[in-house]
């Protein structure tokens, strides 16, 4: 398996730590896609996936129909999807996506956390040399399909790495990793082919992964979690090398 697969394995165990924290953030992704594409889950496939998503973390009907709801409604906050990026101390490269309805607010408080914790926000686009923007996809495996057959399939839509995993409760899902724009397809294609979505995510891999000392993983992962803690932060990606992978 290759560095993307290695990574997921990194941050399996970094999941949202909170349920409502997950739920908050799904659900604004709910509401982003429902006002760009229509609240309609069948003819916005955007959406659609993202109620898949709500359904694997266990996300209450009435939750996710709040949040499509919220797009539709006059006076409902106009969240826009902006990325922060910057440096946390000793040179590791953090990436920050938001969802926020002031990005004044957002990117002060963003800049405060890197400035407290001996980081520095840089400018946008600064970053993206270092980290690969892909999408992922987790599905039932399905009979009689095995893993090659799927990739020879798949590798003409986008996917470029697969196999397989276990999800909490050790049941078998495929994990399939495509370009960032190969998104659509890849989801049209799982589809049209009665595949069951289980969920799917954009996510940003490293390209380089850096080695830190006890010590500065300690301090670097008290901004991390501060960016996390942030009720505008959706996702953070970083390329400091996680405890996990240094013992393998």
């Amino acid at each position: 398996m290759g560095r993307a697969f290695e990574y997921r394995k990194a941050r399996k165990l970094k999941r949202w730590g909170n349920m409502s924290r997950t739920f908050t953030r799904i659900g604004k992704e709910i509401t982003i896609a429902a006002k760009a594409g229509g609240p309609d889950p069948d003819t916005n496939p955007r959406l659609r996936a993202l109620v898949q998503n709500a359904k694997a973390a266990n996300m209450p009907k009435d939750t996710v129909e709040r949040a499509i709801k919220k797009a539709t409604e006059k006076d409902a906050s106009d969240y826009k999807e902006i990325t922060y990026e910057g440096y946390g101390p000793f040179g590791i490269a953090i990436f920050v996506e938001a969802a926020t309805d002031n990005n004044t607010r957002t990117v002060a408080n963003v800049r405060s956390y890197f400035n407290k914790h001996g980081g520095s926000l840089g400018t946008q686009g600064s970053l993206t040399f270092l980290f690969d923007h892909k999408c992922v996809f987790k599905i039932k495996p399905k009979e009689g399909i095995g893993l090659d057959d799927l990739e020879l399939e798949l590798i003409d839509y986008g996917v470029d790495e697969l196999g397989h995993d276990e999800d909490e409760e050790g049941n078998e899902e495929i994990v399939l990793y495509g370009t960032f724009e190969s998104y659509s397809s890849i989801q049209k294609y799982l589809e049209d082919n009665d595949f069951e979505i289980i969920s799917s995510e954009f996510v940003r891999i490293p390209n380089d992964l850096k080695d830190v000392t006890p010590e500065q993983r300690e301090s670097l992962n008290k901004l991390l979690e501060k960016l996390e803690d942030d009720e505008d932060v959706q996702n953070v990606f970083h390329n400091m090398r996680e405890e996990d992978e240094d013992e393998e």
